[in-house]
């Protein structure tokens, strides 16, 4: 029989979707689940994007440019200057999706033996991605008792070898929520310039920000315009994470230029959903407003339930619509999948995802689950009464 490659072997399998086999033979005998592992927000998408596709009048459902259609990229350029960010059309290339963006940035900049600097937790697919491309992750642990701030500099600056090539950020992050300070991106900068390495931040939640805090970007920063490369997505800004529309953005036009041709590869990101993410740019501000009240609230309920939990702890996260918690277990995976083919409460449980497989260090997280708070205020108690009594009745409890 034919062999998989041992790059496909090594594959890593998602933290997040590892455990829906076991979550479908659930909802089969009959138990209601609570979904908390996936950043799948249950908000209305925009209407403006919605009707967009509705009034289509297309008779040919034609290939776009290969880097998007350009009324799209102009209209992306204007957002990012209405935040702020001096982007001009040239500096945008639409992708299917986030995960397209930084696939094509990382194949720009990373050849196979080549490193990248990310502080862990971190996004699990980051790693599949630098793995398909025969690149390592070099991971640099933060700490859940800071919030999942930024590591110290010397801890990332010890890292650096000849083969790093990039550090690599999510601002506001996934899985912790945490959101960078000035005074972190400033150094990240410093670094970055003084070992003229890349900058990658996935800002995809950039509008998702509480408390007062700021997302600020990395094209924003003095002195990167060479260096950043900004990954954007209408998954989560817009609720429409099955529109497969994200983009890679940079004023590094060599980079820029090299990213073309791994467009060009796949001829084209698709036209109805260009249409919906175009059209969304029109939503008004207040749709956000709302949003971020609802998540506010949503957060505000997790945390404060979490916390009353006897021997659970979870910082209060700023951003996204992630919280990373610690629990009293000795095995969040098993407590994980326990919860799902053994734990029933009047026919429903929870499904979480383990953080072991967000760290390198997978003894990191063996004890924390991430959980996304993207169910309405009802469905987000009932699933805190449900994780509650699981925790009491698990075998593994630690306390």
């Amino acid at each position: 029989m034919p062999k998989i490659s041992s790059r496909g072997l090594h594959m890593p399998e998602s933290p997040i979707r590892k455990l829906a086999p076991f979550a479908e033979a659930a909802a089969k005998r009959g138990t209601k689940i609570y979904y908390l592992n996936i950043g799948q927000p249950d908000i209305d998408s925009p209407s403006q994007a919605l009707d967009a596709v509705k009034h289509s009048n297309l008779r040919v459902l034609e290939y776009s440019p290969s880097a998007g259609f350009a009324s799209y990229r102009e209209g992306l350029a204007k957002y990012y200057r209405g935040i702020g960010l001096p982007v001009e059309a040239q500096d945008v290339l639409v992708t299917t999706g986030g995960s397209e963006a930084l696939s094509f940035a990382m194949g720009c900049i990373l050849d196979p033996g080549d490193e990248v600097l990310i502080p862990e937790p971190y996004y699990a697919n980051y790693f599949g991605f630098a793995q398909a491309l025969g690149a390592k992750v070099v991971s640099v642990p933060s700490s859940i008792q800071s919030g999942f701030a930024l590591p110290p500099i010397a801890d990332l600056e010890a890292r650096i070898t000849a083969r790093t090539k990039a550090v690599l950020v999510c601002n506001p992050g996934n899985p912790t929520g945490y959101v960078y300070r000035r005074d972190e991106l400033e150094a990240l900068r410093d670094m970055a310039l003084k070992h003229d390495l890349f900058v990658l931040a996935d800002e995809v939640y950039r509008e998702f920000v509480y408390d007062g805090a700021e997302a600020i970007s990395v094209m924003s920063l003095a002195g990167l315009e060479q260096h950043a490369i900004l990954i954007d997505s209408v998954s989560k800004r817009y609720s429409m994470c099955g529109a497969r529309i994200g983009c890679m953005v940079s004023k590094n036009s060599d980079l820029m230029g090299t990213a073309l041709k791994f467009a060009q590869a796949r001829l084209s990101p698709p036209t109805y959903e260009q249409i919906a993410a175009e059209a969304a740019l029109a939503t008004p501000a207040s749709y956000f407003k709302e949003v971020n009240a609802e998540y506010t609230a949503r957060r505000d309920t997790l945390v404060l339930r979490l916390n009353a939990m006897s021997g659970v702890f979870c910082p209060k996260p700023r951003g996204a619509f992630y919280a990373v918690a610690e629990l009293p277990v000795d095995d969040a995976d098993a407590f994980c999948r326990w919860m799902i083919e053994d734990f029933t409460h009047n026919g429903e449980t929870i499904m979480m995802a383990p953080a072991a497989g967000f760290y390198a260090d997978r003894s990191l997280g063996k004890r924390q689950v991430r959980l996304a708070y993207v169910l309405k205020q009802s469905d987000l108690e009932r699933a805190m009464d449900l994780l509650e009594k699981g925790l009491a009745s698990y075998p593994g409890r630690t306390l």
